[in-house]
């Protein structure tokens, strides 16, 4: 038995209840997953053969494969040939948990703008230092689909996300990248009835371009500056046209 302070026994000395069959279970399949180094649309054993190979109950493992698929990890297909299929999950499935649990806590839209504020900047200046070149021509391409068609707020919208995701990316953390990617969706603000103007808009584009721009320069500083710029002018307009949406709590029914 571990002996180690916060360990697993000490963690059930505390009061911490056994792990379910079924998540046990859930846990063994994702490591399988991820030793075969299976991709999305890869199928895995029918659920007769599954029965066979872990020797549980069927419910026990209709359980497990419902939590994997509430998760992103798998898709249960249905239908003759039909079964659980490797999935990837998305950042909107790290979202949906953060937001449960800040809803719960009671906090407030501001407190994701602050959080975003903290890590860009600092993602933005890995992103000079360590951005491939394909990952530099995806972040340039969503500046360009955003510039090409500023009035349409869906496409506004989309390349936005796109382009915030992509520089997570090219920073090459991906604990980092997961949880901006999420935090993204988290402040999506149309959901509290902010909206763009075509000003605010041509300004989102021309900081992303500079923003872009160092990063594609390989300087850091700037592109630290760039983004820290960038998420000050949000949270002023936000201040300026929307301080109810800064203070309104979060709610995990909100998310896009």
């Amino acid at each position: 038995m571990s002996t180690v302070p916060g360990g697993r026994a000490a963690r059930r000395a505390n009061g911490h209840k056994p792990k379910k069959t079924a998540t046990l279970l859930a846990q063994r399949i994702v490591g399988e997953i991820a030793d075969a180094g299976l991709q999305p649309g890869a199928a895995l054993l029918p659920e007769r053969e599954m029965l066979e190979a872990y020797g549980v109950a069927r419910g026990t493992l209709r359980e497990a494969l419902r939590f994997l698929e509430m998760q992103g990890v798998i898709t249960i297909r249905t239908g003759p040939g039909g079964g659980p299929v490797v999935n990837a999950p998305a950042s909107s499935h790290l979202a949906s948990i953060i937001a449960m649990m800040l809803q719960l806590e009671g906090a407030p839209f501001g407190a994701v703008l602050e959080a975003r504020a903290t890590l860009e900047p600092g993602m933005a200046r890995r992103a000079a230092a360590r951005r491939t070149p394909e990952q530099l021509e995806r972040i340039h391409e969503s500046v360009r689909r955003m510039e090409a068609d500023l009035h349409d707020a869906e496409v506004f919208l989309r390349e936005n996300e796109t382009f915030h995701t992509e520089v997570g990316l090219a920073a090459g953390n991906e604990v980092f990248s997961m949880v901006l990617g999420s935090l993204n969706w988290i402040v999506d603000g149309t959901v509290l009835g902010v909206e763009y103007s075509d000003v605010q808009r041509a300004s989102v584009a021309r900081e992303h371009r500079r923003i872009h721009q160092a990063i594609a320069a390989g300087d850091g500083d700037r592109a630290a500056a760039a983004m820290a710029v960038h998420m000050h002018d949000y949270g002023t307009y936000l201040e300026r046209f929307y301080p109810q949406a800064i203070e309104a709590p979060i709610r995990w029914d909100s998310l896009p």
